[in-house]
């Protein structure tokens, strides 16, 4: 109910010209829950309808004006009150006037730049979405509207394994091989370990795919890890010349592209974490970085330039090379 003249009298709702045609997908809200959302990628024009209903058609409706904004932005939960926006676009759509009947507003905003990929995180969120506002003198009337984007990334044909030598001086020694050290969403991880030496009881051994959200700068950086998956080798002792096969399948898994120094505000980088248990729980552990990207089932020609930028963003990405350490792992880490 609007009492003296306070209150919503109007709704506003937001409708695409593409929507019965646009395809959806599925992303993640803050409170963990998944909705669908329209998917749109870098450089495709997104336009459609503001449309205001007045509730009572006898009345007149006075404004200051009405506009839709295209927003892209990025919030950090330890930082709600500032929004970092990377994207803003505005469209006029009325000069202040009266709405006197429900009518429907068009607007187009070609070509929009998206360069980064839809992300809810532990720490971070970053969408996108339209914004319809009508101006008024004591309460403006606002609808929002988020969309979902997609980052589109190809690679070149220079895609080098990943094969280290790990171990603890005269205790073990083992060599692993990864068979890309890049990965998009759907991949097989494909690889190896050799024992090469082993003297102590080796009862378990696991790949774990580990998420790591960075996010701030300085002083206030905060690291947020998140097992995504478990995936068993072996179970029981191995012996010398041992070989066990890894085939690890990425599909059934929640996984992003890697996003690295996204707009200055964070990171999300991804692990291979090769994880070994003795019979006394000690376990032994080494991480590598993979990067995973996003493969479009069809690319577009429009997403060419972006390609280009996302595989120089990853160029020089190479595995670390290995020297081990008495009573340490290769990487520095030791028994925990």
């Amino acid at each position: 109910m609007s009492f003296f003249g306070f209150g919503q009298s109007v709704d506003v709702d937001i409708l695409l010209n593409d929507a019965d045609s646009r395809k959806r997908a599925e992303h993640k809200t803050e409170d963990g829950k998944k909705d669908k959302y329209f998917l749109f990628y870098d450089g495709e024009t997104v336009s459609g309808k503001v449309s205001l209903a007045l509730k009572n058609p006898n009345k007149r409706l006075e404004h200051q004006g009405i506009k839709v904004e295209f927003i892209g932005q990025i919030e950090l939960y330890y930082d709600r009150g500032n929004h970092h926006e990377f994207v803003s676009l505005v469209k006029d759509l009325a000069r202040p006037g009266e709405v006197t009947q429900s009518q429907a507003f068009d607007f187009e905003f070609t070509h929009v730049e998206k360069p980064y990929e839809s992300y809810t995180g532990q720490n971070v969120k970053l969408r996108y979405f339209l914004r319809a506002t009508i101006s008024r003198r004591l309460n403006d009337v606002v609808k929002e509207m988020d969309i979902v984007v997609h980052t589109l990334s190809t690679y070149p044909e220079l895609n080098s394994s990943i094969k280290m030598e790990v171990g603890i001086e005269d205790c073990l020694h083992i060599e692993f091989e990864y068979n890309k050290s890049k990965y998009h969403l759907k991949d097989v991880i494909v690889g190896k370990i050799y024992f090469l030496l082993v003297r102590i009881k080796i009862k378990h051994m696991e790949i774990d795919i580990i998420k790591r959200e960075t996010t701030g700068t300085g002083p206030n950086v905060y690291h947020e890890n998140d097992t995504i998956a478990k995936y068993e080798i072996m179970d029981g002792a191995p012996v010398r010349g041992e070989s066990i096969p890894i085939r690890l399948f990425l599909a059934g898994y929640e996984l992003t592209p890697t996003m690295r120094d996204i707009n200055k505000k964070f990171s999300v980088r991804y692990y291979l974490n090769l994880v070994l248990i003795d019979e006394e729980e000690r376990r032994y552990f080494k991480q590598q970085e993979v990067v995973l990207w996003r493969k479009g089932d069809i690319v577009r020609k429009s997403m060419s330039h972006q390609a280009a930028i996302a595989s120089q963003r990853f160029e020089g990405t190479a595995p670390l090379g290995e020297v081990r350490t008495p009573g340490q792992l290769s990487d520095g880490s030791s028994r925990q």
